[in-house]
Parts: C-alpha cells; structure tokens; sequence
C-alpha cells in the first residue's frame, strides 16, 4: 500500500502510525492480518510490512518482477480492484502486459496531488481503538 503523505512528519512518526496500523489491523481481524514478522507467523495470514517506513528502508517498486520464483509482478490497483485479487502472485512477467494493456484507468491518478497527513489519521486510529485502560 502506498500513501502519499505531505511531509510535515518524522520519520519516526510514520514509521510508529504505521506499526499501530498493523497492530490494529492484526487485533481487529487476526484470522487475516498478523503484526510478528517472520514466514511461520503468518502462515495463512498477512503480515503488512510496516519497517518499509524506515529510513533507508527499500521495497519492490510498482511493475517490478520479483526475484523468486512463484511471485509475482507487483501491481498499482484501485481500491475497487482489491475484492477480486486472487492473491499476491496474480500477475507475473507473461500476464501482466496484457492486464495492462486493458486498464482504462491509471491507478496512480491524482497521486501526486493528493497531500495527507498522519496526524488525522493518528487521531482516527486512537479514536477506533477506544479509551485506554
């Protein structure tokens, strides 16, 4: 998942909003999500990787093929493609030009001027969370 976000927070910030998002998500639906690192862990689960905000940190870039075998090309979607994803691997080197070439819409559209900043959504998540004990 990418997030343009204005930079008006630290790197620390982002990289802590993030780490509470996974927390969050792996509480709110743990049949689903895990927050522990690591392949065992999230066996028949998805770990978000949320230390890709780091500093220094690196990721697969969109329309990168991956260097093992098995997966996939990864792939910019609209959030209204997500339902109908079979999985990380759904394209690879001999599909994903042809997926491409049928798109009508550019995922990536108003990216680059669209600014969010971390301290709504912060207030967002706490809210969800409730009142601390």
């Amino acid at each position: 998942m990418v997030v343009p976000l204005a930079p008006k927070a630290s790197t620390e910030d982002v990289l802590a909003f993030a780490k509470a998002v996974v927390l969050h998500m792996a509480r709110t639906i743990p049949s689903r999500f895990v927050a522990k690192t690591g392949a065992r862990n999230r066996v028949g689960r998805i770990f978000v990787d949320y230390i890709r905000n780091a500093e220094g940190a690196t990721t697969a870039c969109a329309f990168s093929a991956r260097a093992r075998p098995g997966m996939g090309v990864s792939m910019p979607l609209g959030w209204d493609e997500i339902q109908s994803l079979k999985g990380g691997a759904q394209w690879n080197i001999a599909t994903a030009r042809e997926y491409l070439s049928f798109r009508k819409v550019d995922p990536w559209e108003g990216y680059w001027r669209e600014r969010q900043v971390v301290s709504s959504a912060v207030k967002r998540l706490q809210a969800a969370r409730g009142p601390a004990p």
